[in-house]
């Protein structure tokens, strides 16, 4: 078995206890980012992985959900972030740089923009992870969306203003849930359909375990994470208490919600949920 895991700290609390060896699981871990995972799922060389939301929803035909698992938030995420030179509605035309290394982000961000500030940017590609703002600056343009661990760096929270040079910054999640009321469900899960049902099962039974160890040791996890970003202790453990790693109602209404919107806009062929469970 080959098990997708992604770096960035967020994380940490679904992995931990296997770092730790506190909880053995039998299969190979391979780390890699979103963009990176998606792709080998879609390749069929993992088994069972972490996938941006949207990966699932555009082949769903492929997958099945894990159960109560996902990377979620409802309000600010704080490390999704949008930061600009100008306020968001007045980013119509302008070039706004993004990543597809998070495939649900930018699907995120593009709701946003045509729904909720009504500007149409231009769409580039950029490094969404630069955690120096000086490097930046060989990249002309209005606003860049920047996530994971470089988020928390460059993030001075989740209303507040970014770094220089962007006077204005935007959490997504918070954008989400001002406009929908929903929780926003960025990572789930999954699966291969044809990946033995049993030995799924048994991955899912082992992160679901690590899971509990680590939301009971967030203080240990965020001191790792500290370490890892360059980001105070508190803030990492302000940050992974604030995401929350199950797959409640709410947060499937929230998906639901979300994958309805790719589907009236063309962007994923099918908006329906399938699970994995006992045959």
């Amino acid at each position: 078995m080959r098990v997708g895991r992604i770096p960035y700290i967020n994380c940490y609390p679904v992995y931990g206890a296997i770092d730790a060896g506190v909880v053995a699981l039998d299969a190979e871990l391979v780390t890699g980012v979103p963009s990176d995972l998606n792709a080998k799922m879609a390749r069929g060389q993992l088994d069972v992985s972490v996938v941006s939301a949207i990966e699932y929803a555009r082949a769903s035909e492929r997958y099945l959900l894990l159960p109560d698992l996902a990377i979620s938030c409802d309000g600010p995420v704080r490390s999704v972030l949008l930061l600009s030179k100008l306020p968001a509605p007045e980013l119509g035309g302008r070039r706004v740089m993004v990543s597809r290394s998070s495939m649900t982000s930018v699907a995120l961000l593009e709701l946003l923009f045509a729904n909720v500030w009504h500007a149409t940017p231009e769409f580039v590609p950029g490094d969404a992870e630069l955690t120096d703002v000086a490097k930046f600056a060989d990249e002309p343009h209005d606003a860049r969306l920047v996530i994971g661990d470089a988020a928390l760096v460059l993030g001075s929270g989740p209303q507040g203003p970014g770094p220089r040079p962007y006077p204005f910054s935007y959490d997504l999640g918070a954008e989400w849930k001002r406009w929908t009321g929903l929780p926003f469900v960025f990572a789930v899960w999954v699966a291969q359909r044809s990946t033995s049902v049993d030995r799924a099962l048994a991955v899912h039974a082992t992160l679901m375990a690590s899971r509990s160890w680590g939301l009971q040791h967030l203080d240990q996890l965020a001191d790792r994470a500290a370490h890892a970003s360059g980001v105070n202790s508190g803030a990492c453990r302000e940050y992974l208490s604030g995401l929350d790693y199950g797959l409640s109602y709410p947060h499937l209404a929230g998906l639901t919600n979300f994958f309805n919107r790719l589907v009236e806009v063309g962007r994923v062929p099918d908006g329906t949920l399938a699970f994995l469970g006992k045959r």
